[in-house]
Order: C-alpha cells, then structure tokens, then sequence
C-alpha cells in the first residue's frame, strides 16, 4: 500500500481523479485522423490532448525533453481521464448539473495565473504552450466548464457517502504501519489591522491621476502614460489593458464605473481596495468590454505604519479573553474571509503556512493569550493560540479526525472507481495509438 496509498490521498485532496490507464475497446468505426479517442458520440483530439498535457507538465515541472517516459504517462493518464471526463458529462447532462460563467471566468484565472507562476513568466509559460495566452484562454473555456460540470457531479456523487466509527477502525488498524507521520498543528484565530494610507498620501494620487487624464484627453497616449505611470504589474507594460471582461470579474467598485462609461470615455479616479484608478472602456461586445486602466497605489509612510501598530496594540491590551477577543476581531479585523466565524484560521501547520512571518512567531506564542502585534504585507495581526495538537505517527488518540478523513476519502475513492468502471461499459471506447 504504502506510497500508492499516500498518492491517492494526494489526488483527492485536489479533487481530481485520473484512473489507471486502461486498454480501450478495439472494434467500431475507423479512427479519423487527428482524433485522440471516441467516447460514445463524443470524440477527444490530439491537440486538445496535447496542450492539457503541456498544461499539466507546466504545473508538475516535467520536461518531456529530459523525461520522455514520464510526459508519456502523464499523457496517458489525462487522456484517461478525459475519457471519463465524457463519461460524467453525458450522466451530468440527465441531472441538468451547470457551471455558471463566472466560475469558469475565476477557474481560467486561477489557471492561467498558476501557469505563469510555475514557468516563471508570461513569455516562458506561452512557450511551453504554444501559443498566446490569450488565445489558450479563449481555447480552453469550454474545456473548463466541462472540468467544472465533471467535478459538481463527482462531489454530488459522493456527498451522501459516510463513515462508521468501526470503519475508521478497521482501516487504522489495516492500515497504521503505512500511514505517514503527521506534522504538530495549533490553531489558530487573528485579528487584521492593515496598514492604511494617510490622507495626504490619498490626496496626492488623486491629484496626479486627475493631470494624467487631463494629458490624456489632450491628446497624449494613454498606453504610454499607463507605462511609465501604473503601479499595476500585470497590466502597465500593456498599456493598461485588461482584454475582454465581463461583470463580476472585478472588484465591484471598479466595475460600477468601467461599465457604465462610454466607449472611449475615461473616468475620473476610482476608489478600490488596490488604489485608485483611471478606467477608460473601449469597446462593447455583447456581455464583455474591452476595459484599460491606470492604477496609482497612494505611498504608506512610517507616520501610517504607527498609527496601524498603536491601534492593534490597543487592542491587544483589551483582549484579556477568548471571547473579547473574538468580540474584538468581529468590530475590527479587516479579514472579510475570518472575521465573521471569529478570525479561525483552524488547525495549521506552522512549517508549511504561507506567510513566513506569522509561522515564525507561532513557537513563541502562550497559549491563551494575546501575542503583540505582528506585521505581514496586509498589516498588523493580533494572533491567539487556542490550541496544539501534537504530531508524529497517527493514533486513534490522538489524530482521530485526520484518520477518519483518510478512511473516508480511501472510501469514496473506492465508490467512485467502482462507478466509473460499470459506467465505461455503457459507452463505446476506442483510443489510437
């Protein structure tokens, strides 16, 4: 069992089931030339194929150049995948499971954003592709959707799956000499304070966006002052230009204003929670318009960092209690995600928590107490350790809810498998070679 177990629980903590590849039935119609496989009356291309592998090799950092015999299965195993993919469709279809538009707009950008990351660049992760972004966003969309339909019914599949306690025994016990050790975990809540720029600081922007429009509706070009003046990254060296969007892919203030404009008209500037913009709408095309902007982020100075710091170390001084401090987080934490159920960050790993300056502190920190203010690039956080589950070899102790997680995921894998198997057999299969 040992690593084959391990890499299952892998794959579901994604969500995303690939099967063993699996010989494909060999009668039927004769293949057509660029077709990857015959699902039914579905058909899977080689190029569509071709670039998910790509995509896929991009997030894995394979390099089918150095490791031919890996790309290879990794090949196989998403083309299985998208054969089963067709499968759930066709069932997803009989029980009206959709994908609403903007959820597949937020998968595509989360996508595309983990692509980039991954390659290093815009440029490098186009030429693991192929081919533009933009035009692989455009080509994917469908594919997406599809993805998005497959894994609302995989989850509504097995949603009505549980588990016995004698169950979670049976497999601990099955089990325990393979299970990999566990890390010690807190938990832990907090208190968001962000460091919020003075009114000078804002003023200034404002000023100097309203003489940017001013240059601009006199003539000069937008795309060159977006250059050498928007502190947008992603967008500046493009003159601004955010493509095509639709309503609700951005930040509902911005989109108020980008939506209402004019073809060709720019905005005055526009309050958001990244700064402030000039926003000019270029064109309207259908339920999309081709938006640009210019964003000028107002200057933090150390006056604004010492007025953030005072107040959370106010509130530190009135948090005596749990439930003050939970009180507290409700009034105060600029966390919109945390602060509503308390400011629970739940059980975390400190060795593996994204930012490296609270997972620092956490070995310092007293349990039940209020830690000092600790500064991240969203500001300063009032942090409460509730509690310390320790790690090592998993015991039913101990680490019940870790193992009963495993048990039941081992369980829905299972199911699921068994499902997919019997629904093959309901559809013709042919693979080319």
């Amino acid at each position: 069992m040992n690593q084959k177990f391990i890499s299952f629980l892998a794959f579901l903590a994604f969500f995303f089931f690939l099967p063993p590849f699996s010989q494909a039935q060999q009668d039927g119609p004769p293949i057509l030339e660029g077709i990857a496989a015959i699902v039914g009356e579905n058909i899977i291309l080689k190029s569509d194929l071709a670039q998910l592998t790509n995509m896929t090799a991009i997030q894995q950092r394979i390099d089918p150049r150095k490791d031919p015999q890996r790309y290879q299965k990794l090949q196989e195993d998403i083309l299985q995948s998208l054969i089963d993919q067709k499968i759930v469709l066709e069932m997803a279809k009989l029980d009206s499971i959709e994908a609403k538009e903007k959820d597949v707009e937020r998968a595509l950008d989360q996508q595309i954003e983990n692509m980039v990351a991954q390659a290093g660049s815009e440029e490098q992760a186009e030429k693991m592709l192929g081919q533009p972004l933009k035009s692989f966003r455009r080509e994917y969309w469908y594919d997406m959707q599809d993805r998005l339909i497959t894994e609302q019914y995989q989850q509504k599949l097995l949603s009505s799956i549980g588990i016995t306690r004698e169950e979670v025994v049976e497999f601990y016990n099955t089990y325990k000499d393979s299970l990999p050790f566990l890390p010690t975990t807190v938990k832990i809540r907090h208190l968001l304070i962000p460091i919020e720029p003075g009114e000078k600081s804002k003023q200034h922007a404002i000023h100097l966006l309203d003489s940017l429009r001013q240059r601009i509706l006199a003539g000069e070009s937008f795309d060159k002052i977006a250059e050498a003046y928007s502190q947008d990254p992603g967008t500046k060296n493009r003159g601004g230009d955010l493509g095509f969007v639709r309503r609700g892919t951005l930040v509902p203030e911005f989109e108020a204003v980008a939506f209402t404009l004019k073809d060709g008209e720019i905005s005055k500037p526009v309050k958001t929670s990244f700064g402030y913009h000039l926003i000019q709408r270029l064109e309207r095309r259908g339920d999309k318009s081709h938006i640009r902007h210019i964003l000028i982020v107002p200057e933090i100075t150390m006056e604004d960092e010492s007025r953030a710091y005072k107040f959370a170390s106010s509130l530190k001084d009135s948090a005596k209690t749990l439930e003050r401090f939970i009180s507290l987080i409700k009034t105060y934490s600029a966390d919109e995600k945390t602060k509503d159920i308390g400011g629970d960050l739940g059980w975390i790993d400190p060795n593996n928590y994204p930012l490296p300056e609270i997972a620092k502190v956490i070995p310092y920190l007293k349990q039940n107490e209020c830690s000092p203010p600790v500064k991240t690039d969203y500001g300063y956080h009032l942090l409460w350790l509730e509690g310390i589950k320790p790690g090592g070899k998993p015991n039913l102790t101990t680490h019940w809810t870790e193992i009963e997680s495993m048990a039941l995921n081992q369980k829905k894998m299972k199911w699921y498998q068994d499902w997919i198997d019997k629904a093959r057999k309901n559809f013709y299969i042919k693979i080319t070679n």
